[in-house]
């Protein structure tokens, strides 16, 4: 009976250590979720807008669009979720040129016409940085904000950290990702996990002012996530978004009006 139970532990111990292998070689599927596009698709978006193709350090060309206002009065470098591409996420720029600000938003490696794979988020980061060094040779950082939305937000807290733009904007943040990880997944072991993500460290070297918007009702991550940075950083502006969810806060009355408070001082 002991040697049976014995060789059931054994089993079990077996598959579990399958699949955190499998969870650590596939990951990247399992957090990204990219719609490709062909190079040839055309956009089609009110108002007026240019691609930019911009290379990467390692010879990819990464994809993304400059929507531009009527009168700008700086830029607005988004960083979007983890799914979808361009196709879609074009179409929160509308938000932003009606209050004055250019808005360019980037198609990660394997999202929409972007080049190449993600394979790390070094490689993330690096991408960000080579393509905002391209944008400010027609911005400067003081006319600069950088915001990211969801998966976005750990990545644009890195890029603020490492730069100097105007302010930061996050909308829906995780603490970090392995907090996530460990609050949804308690079962897997967090150091398989590649994409850290700690937007919470990056936070510590970003001297900007910067404004938190979440909903109480986000489904996808936590509305605490924002509280637990505020109580880090007391400098945060926290704004709650009642009743709001993890989607469409783009098109919410409250977060438009926010923000247009913030954009004019």
């Amino acid at each position: 009976m002991k040697k049976k139970i014995l060789n059931i532990l054994k089993i079990i111990i077996g598959l579990y250590i399958i699949l955190c292998g499998l969870l650590f070689l596939f990951q990247e599927s399992l957090i990204f979720f990219p719609q490709k596009l062909e190079k040839e698709h055309q956009f089609n978006f009110n108002g007026e807008f240019k691609e930019l193709n911009i290379e990467s350090t390692d010879g990819k060309l990464l994809n993304g669009i400059l929507f531009k206002s009527d009168s700008t009065k700086g830029l607005i470098f988004y960083l979007h979720g983890n799914a979808g591409s361009l196709e879609n996420w074009g179409n929160v720029a509308k938000t932003y040129t009606e209050l004055n600000y250019d808005v360019f938003i980037l198609d990660y490696r394997s999202f929409g016409k972007s080049e190449g794979k993600i394979k790390n988020q070094t490689q993330l980061f690096d991408d960000n940085q080579k393509v905002y060094d391209e944008l400010k040779k027609e911005y400067t950082e003081q006319n600069t904000i950088i915001l990211g939305y969801s998966i976005g937000t750990g990545m644009a807290s890195n890029l603020a950290s490492k730069n100097n733009p105007k302010q930061l904007i996050l909308q829906a943040p995780y603490y970090n990702l392995t907090d996530m990880m460990r609050s949804r997944f308690s079962f897997i072991p967090t150091f398989i996990l590649k994409y850290k993500f700690e937007t919470n460290e990056y936070l510590k070297n970003c001297k900007m002012p910067i404004t938190i918007f979440h909903g109480n009702q986000d489904g996808v991550i936590n509305y605490n996530s924002s509280v637990r940075l505020k109580e880090d950083f007391k400098q945060i502006k926290l704004i709650t978004l009642e009743g709001q969810g993890h989607n469409g806060m783009t098109n919410n009355f409250n977060y438009k009006r926010e923000l247009k408070n913030i954009f004019e001082k």
